[in-house]
């Protein structure tokens, strides 16, 4: 199941993402890069995401950049306008609403799972679940937020757990009881990306997608 490239908004220069639509009616999720780019290994994860029966957006946070080296990746994350992608984020969320999705997700890995928290936190969506990131203070957080998943090797080196885990517990104290973090031990930082055999875990990264289709399953529909 493949998908195409769709404008999504003309707001801030314009828009776009790797979209697969999967009819009219059905729950969607917008899907968020890692450092490196809409990559293919994201297209794939938004293209899993269809295959289950979500119409899935992955915006282009970089606008057509892409790499796979680490030092250009960090140069591209650093070089992000972290209030444009949550504008992009808030702006993806809207189309899918208006494609037909009564209810819409935000998942993100590395990088995209901080800015799924901030899309949780600002885009009105229906659920969240983050992929080993967690946004550092300041951040626009202290919320009542949606139910959300965060997951977290106990190797993680990039994102701060107990900030997670902190936010977590608050968000539980304000009634949002289906939120929590998980941590995987043994498993590293990016231990979903099956691309990156130096990284990937078969195991934790199976829990994880079997825990986040039950989430989107039981807020989403």
């Amino acid at each position: 199941m493949s998908g195409t490239m769709t404008k999504f908004t003309e707001a801030d220069g314009g828009a776009e993402g790797y979209m697969v639509h999967v009819g009219g009616g059905k729950p969607g999720v917008v899907v968020l890069q890692e450092w490196w780019g809409l990559v293919p290994h994201v297209k794939d994860v938004t293209e899993r995401f269809a295959k289950q029966g979500y119409t899935a957006l992955s915006p282009d946070l970089y606008h057509g950049q892409s790499t796979v080296e680490a030092e250009e990746a960090q140069h591209l994350m650093e070089g992000l306008d972290w209030g444009r992608a949550t504008k992009e984020i808030k702006a993806a969320v809207a189309y899918l609403r208006g494609q037909g999705c009564p209810k819409v997700g935000v998942v993100g890995f590395c990088m995209g799972g901080a800015l799924a928290m901030l899309g949780a936190a600002t885009a009105g969506v229906d659920a969240a679940v983050s992929f080993y990131g967690f946004p550092p203070p300041p951040n626009p957080l202290d919320t009542k937020c949606p139910p959300t998943k965060i997951f977290f090797g106990s190797d993680e080196g990039f994102f701060s757990v107990p900030d997670a885990q902190a936010w977590a517990e608050g968000q539980r104290a304000r009634g949002v009881a289906d939120t929590e973090v998980v941590i995987y031990e043994g498993a590293g930082h990016a231990f979903f990306n099956d691309t990156r055999a130096e990284a990937y875990v078969q195991d934790a990264a199976r829990d994880a997608w079997a825990k986040t289709l039950a989430h989107f399953k039981k807020h989403l529909g």
